[in-house]
């Protein structure tokens, strides 16, 4: 494992390259995080570990204003994210050892990828959002997030919820997001994963961006969680089977 940090925008993201034993050369999976997560939560491990153990690398990277990034949580938007995510993947195209690159991102780093397959179909083999967390700009739109309601039209300057607190750029930037137009300019293969008892992102989401994209395979975990909290292995099987067809 090699640790280190990527500039992106004046600040530094927190990395961490996972390789194969004996890996000179080959595919990497760039595998991001979600919304208050980080690299080393058990499913993002999980996901990384069965990568590493079929051939792939892994960059495991975080995002503005979370674990060993730079940045406040508070301050962070998808604007920010989509421009670190940028940011790495040009980063990645400097490695002479990549052959073919994959993306990989959990609930808001689902999200995420979806997004960043769209502004750069020619850069990915394949996608791979996990319970992709799809319902964050409806959410904006409609205003609530966080299980909290707002005014959409007049976007407080904080959204507080428990103990989480959001900059309004947050809801701002989020209202501004139409993943369906992202998911129309990638045609490669994409594998989304998620439980039927999703507690955060409503299975229809994950059924529509199915439906939309153009090659797409949808794996449907009975009784299990945002994060996989009962049955991880088999998200980690449907990975693994999809990553071994390439």
């Amino acid at each position: 494992m090699k640790e280190f940090y990527i500039p992106s925008d004046g600040i530094r993201l927190h990395a961490k390259l996972d390789t194969p034993e004996g890996f000179s050369k080959g595919p990497l999976v760039l595998l991001i995080h979600g919304f208050t997560g980080h690299m080393e939560e058990e499913h993002i491990i999980a996901a990384q570990q069965v990568m590493n153990e079929i051939g792939y690398a892994v960059l495991r990277v975080e995002m503005y204003g979370h674990g060993g990034s730079e940045g406040a949580f508070k301050d962070h938007t998808l604007y920010k994210w989509i421009g670190n995510a940028l940011d790495v993947v040009d980063y990645v195209k400097t490695l002479d050892w990549v052959t073919d690159l994959y993306l990989c991102g959990h609930s808001q780093g689902g999200l995420l990828v979806m997004m960043i397959a769209g502004m750069r179909p020619d850069d990915f083999k394949a996608v791979i959002p996990l319970a992709p967390a799809w319902m964050i700009p409806d959410g904006a739109r409609a205003g609530t997030l966080l299980g909290t309601p707002f005014d959409p039209l007049h976007i407080p300057d904080e959204l507080v919820s428990e103990e989480l607190v959001l900059g309004g750029n947050y809801i701002r930037v989020a209202q501004t997001l139409h993943p369906e137009d992202e998911i129309a300019r990638y045609n490669g293969p994409v594998l989304i994963v998620q439980g039927d008892k999703d507690e955060a992102v409503p299975l229809e989401y994950a059924q529509r961006a199915a439906g939309l994209y153009a090659n797409c395979r949808l794996v449907i975990i009975p009784g299990d969680t945002h994060c996989y909290d009962y049955h991880l292995d088999m998200m980690t099987s449907a990975v693994k089977e999809f990553l071994t067809t390439f």
